[in-house]
């Protein structure tokens, strides 16, 4: 007999049809012998309505209380699936994040887990029962409802699993798995069986939208298996898991790209010790994420360029601070595009093998892409490219390294 959890996304439980087949799936895993918890997502579309309503009422809502309305999106879904579970039989029970409790920091909107006590879930797999959690939510030290941020019940699903040292955590979203790249813009795209916690981690963090980052950074932490799975219909997903030996044997595992990204430059700043620490001091203090970073000389003596990127949504609170902090160092000018991508390839095979960054830039080349900034890791290489050449550059890519063909 195994422990199991179980996740639903939004489009997993969009309406009463898909609880009772979520209800269905949890019940026969259930009468396999198993203990089962299952964390579901507020119903599909529900989080952006009650977001636009907020905004409707006031344009800047406070933190605290939008989390609180936000919550109630889960809360809802995780009442209506055990009343349905109820009524097919199943013995259940149902608990809110700050019921269990799970713990957070109060950083409203985006708070992070820091403790899941797991004795009353248990509690109630002793008794028999399946245990059904509102994800997406917990608890500060001083009792305030804190949600975690967009996918924050991948985080819920992994965080509780870690908790009850739990055989499987079963991601179920609306596809089969993780691809190469994106089948919706590549018809080559082929579904990966298994890929290790440090390139489903880069591919998260890069774009592929399947796994929260977080949730994959904890799974790696704490060694849990993850499986992603469609909940529409039988068959396996992918195994995000411990780095295999085979998995070395591929240069590359798949291309990601991200077109929510945004470059700011800061032209001629002074060049001399501190400006950097300075200035992305004050970007830190605005609780802006910065992504890519490059700082150039000038041909101009005694200044440099700055440039870094950060996501769309920091771009106008971060070009304000970027205009302020220019005019502050005598900076000429600062430059800023809001249309560009992050296009990447991701492989821990690249740690063996060479040419991977030379055979990508030549593609990009190849197809007129001209390369704004670049970045690399011990098992990713990105480029910044202007957004309208995202989808060109992600199928030229993936059919240069023939990923389609590949084998993990």
């Amino acid at each position: 007999m195994a422990l199991i959890v179980q996740k639903y996304g939004g489009t997993s439980v969009a309406n009463l049809e898909r609880f009772r087949d979520v209800a269905e799936r949890v019940i026969k895993t259930k009468e396999q012998g198993n203990d089962v918890v299952v964390v579901v997502s507020a119903m599909a579309g529900e989080t952006d309505r009650l977001l636009l309503l907020a905004h409707e009422a006031t344009l800047v809502p406070d933190e605290r209380e939008l989390d609180v309305l936000l919550a109630t999106g889960e809360q809802a879904s995780s009442a209506m699936f055990s009343i349905i579970l109820q009524s097919m039989g199943t013995a259940v029970k149902s608990f809110l994040g700050h019921q269990i409790k799970i713990g957070t920091d109060s950083a409203y909107g985006k708070a992070r887990i820091t403790s899941v006590d797991a004795d009353k879930i248990l509690s109630e797999l002793r008794e028999g029962r399946v245990v059904v959690v509102a994800g997406f939510q917990g608890e500060d030290e001083a009792g305030n409802i804190t949600t975690l941020g967009r996918g924050g019940s991948d985080i819920s699903a992994v965080a509780i699993a870690a908790a009850l040292k739990a055989d499987l955590c079963e991601i179920y979203t609306d596809v089969d798995g993780v691809f190469t790249t994106n089948p919706a813009i590549c018809e080559h795209a082929r579904k990966i069986d298994r890929i290790s916690y440090d390139e489903m981690l880069e591919m998260a963090s890069l774009g592929a939208k399947v796994l929260q980052t977080r949730s994959v950074e904890f799974a790696k932490k704490f060694g849990v298996p993850i499986h992603v799975r469609s909940s529409f219909h039988a068959g396996e997903g992918t195994i995000v898991c411990e780095e295999e030996v085979d998995m070395e044997q591929v240069a590359v595992s798949g291309v990601t790209y991200d077109v929510n990204q945004a470059r700011i430059e800061i032209a001629r700043v002074p060049d001399r010790p501190g400006i950097a620490a300075q200035f992305f001091d004050a970007i830190s203090k605005a609780n802006i994420l910065v992504d890519m970073i490059i700082q150039t000389t000038s041909l101009e003596e005694g200044v440099a360029n700055m440039a870094f990127t950060i996501s769309q949504a920091d771009f106008p609170k971060a070009l304000t601070v970027a205009r302020s902090l220019a005019k502050e160092l005598g900076a000429k000018e600062v430059i800023a595009e809001d249309e560009v991508a992050k296009v990447s390839m991701v492989g821990v095979g690249m740690r063996s093998h060479s040419g991977v960054a030379s055979k990508m830039f030549g593609v990009l080349a190849k197809e007129g892409i001209n390369i704004m900034m670049i970045s690399t890791s011990e098992i990713k290489i990105s480029c910044i490219i202007d957004a309208k050449y995202t989808e060109l550059a992600v199928r030229s890519l993936h059919d240069a390294f023939e990923l389609d063909k590949r084998n993990t």
